[in-house]
C-alpha cells in the first residue's frame, strides 16, 4: 500500500491520464484507428533529450557549471538571481522538469550552507516560474512545445517569433522580482567536484544529435540508433533514469484526446469554445488539467497553433497542477523544508497568479 501511495504522489498526472484514457475507451472501443493517435516522433524526441540530460546529470555537469557561475557573486540578491536565471536558461536546453531536478538542489545547497533559509520559499518559487517560462522559447524547452512543434510542423523561425514577446516579458518580470531580495553578504563553502571531461564531450555530441532530431535535421529514428547504443556502453544507468512516467503520460493523453476528437458532441463543444478565444481558453484549461494534456487535447480542435502555443506555455504558471514542473517543485520543497509548506504555498500562489495575470494581459493587449 505504501509503495502504491508513493507512486501515486510522484506520478499524479500519469494516473489521471490513464484514468481519463480508460474512461474514453468505453465510448470509443479500441480499434485500428488507435495506432494513429500516437505521435512516435514526439515520443522519440522527448526520450532522446531526456536520456542525454540524465547522462549529463550523472557526471554532475550542470551542478558544476551552475556552482561556478554562482561563485562569482557575493550577495544573496545576486546569488538568488543567478540560481533563478540558471534555471531559466537551463529549461531552454534541457526541458523545464529536468532543469528543476538539476538546479533546485543547488538553490537549497546555497541557502542552507549560508544560513539564508528565509529566502527558500521565494527562491524555489522563482525557480519554478523560471523553468516554466524559460522553456517556452525553444521547441524542446517544454514537453508541450515539442508536441505542438511536431503536431503542426511549425517552422523554426515562426516558432521563435510566436514565443519571443511573452518570453521577453517573462524575462523582465523574473529579473525585477529577484531584485527585491536584499543584497546581504554570503559565501559558499568550499567543495571539490571533478568533471569527467571525456564523458562530457561524448554527451555533448549526443545532445547535438538529440537537438538535430528535434529540429528535423535528421530522421527521428536516428536518435534511437545512435543515442541508445552509446549510452548502453558508457552509462546504462542514464537510460534507467529517463522519466518514463512522462512518456507514458503523453501516450495516455494521445489516447484520451484521440477518442474525444471522435465524440461528436465533445468535439463541437470544444471547437466552439476555442473559436471564441483560443489563447484564454488554453490558459484556463492548463489551470485545471495541466499544460501538457491541454496541448495534446486542444490541438485536436483548433488550427490556431500560435494562440494555443502561447496559452499552454503561459498557462504553466498559476495553480500547482498547471504544470508538472510545479508539482515537482512542491515535492522537492516539502522534502527539504516540511515546516515551511504554508509559507511556500502562499509565496507560490501570489507570485504565480501575479505572473499569470500580467502575461495574459500583455498578450491580450499587444498581440
Amino acid at each position: 500500500m505504501t509503495v502504491f501511495k508513493n507512486f501515486l504522489k510522484k506520478n499524479t498526472v500519469l494516473c489521471i491520464a490513464l484514468i481519463a484514457a480508460t474512461v474514453t475507451c468505453f465510448f470509443i472501443p479500441p480499434d485500428s484507428e488507435y495506432l494513429g493517435y500516437f505521435d512516435f516522433r514526439v515520443l522519440t524526441c522527448l526520450f532522446c533529450v531526456l536520456a542525454v540530460v540524465c547522462a549529463f546529470q550523472n557526471i554532475s555537469y550542470f551542478y558544476i557549471l551552475a556552482r561556478k557561475i554562482v561563485e562569482f557573486f557575493q550577495t544573496v540578491r545576486m546569488c538568488v538571481l543567478a540560481i533563478v536565471m540558471i534555471t531559466f536558461i537551463g529549461s531552454m536546453l534541457i526541458a523545464n522538469d529536468m532543469a528543476l531536478l538539476t538546479f533546485l538542489p543547488l538553490g537549497f545547497f546555497v541557502l542552507d550552507a549560508t544560513k539564508m533559509h528565509k529566502y527558500m520559499a521565494f527562491t524555489f518559487t522563482m525557480q519554478n516560474i523560471a523553468a516554466n517560462l524559460g522553456g517556452m522559447l525553444t521547441p524542446f524547452g517544454n514537453p508541450q512545445n515539442l508536441y505542438l512543434y511536431s503536431r503542426f510542423n511549425i517552422p523554426n523561425g515562426e516558432f521563435f517569433s510566436i514565443m519571443l514577446f511573452p518570453f521577453c516579458i517573462s524575462t523582465v518580470l523574473i529579473i525585477v522580482c529577484c531584485l527585491f531580495v536584499k543584497p546581504e553578504k554570503m559565501k559558499l563553502p568550499e567543495e571539490t567536484v571533478k568533471l569527467d571531461v571525456k564523458k562530457a564531450v561524448i554527451y555533448s555530441i549526443l545532445f547535438a544529435v538529440a537537438i538535430a532530431v528535434v529540429f528535423r535535421s535528421i530522421p527521428y529514428y536516428y536518435g534511437l540508433i545512435i543515442i541508445i547504443p552509446v549510452l548502453l556502453m558508457i552509462d546504462s544507468k542514464s537510460l534507467l533514469s529517463v522519466d518514463y512516467p512522462l512518456l507514458c503520460t503523453f501516450a495516455a493523453f494521445f489516447v484520451f484526446s484521440g477518442n474525444l476528437a471522435r465524440i461528436g458532441a465533445v468535439r463541437d463543444f470544444l471547437q466552439s469554445l476555442l473559436s471564441k478565444n483560443t489563447f484564454l481558453f488554453s490558459v484556463a484549461s492548463c489551470q485545471c488539467i495541466s499544460n501538457v494534456p491541454s496541448a495534446i487535447l486542444l490541438s485536436a480542435f483548433t488550427d490556431d497553433y500560435a494562440s494555443l502555443l502561447r496559452g499552454v506555455n503561459i498557462g504553466g504558471v498559476g495553480t500547482f497542477i498547471a504544470s508538472l514542473a510545479s508539482l515537482i517543485t512542491l515535492r522537492e520543497y516539502s522534502k527539504r523544508d516540511p515546516g515551511g509548506i504554508k509559507r511556500y504555498i502562499l509565496t507560490f500562489s501570489l507570485l504565480n497568479f501575479g505572473f499569470l495575470l500580467v502575461l495574459c494581459a500583455a498578450v491580450t493587449i499587444f498581440i
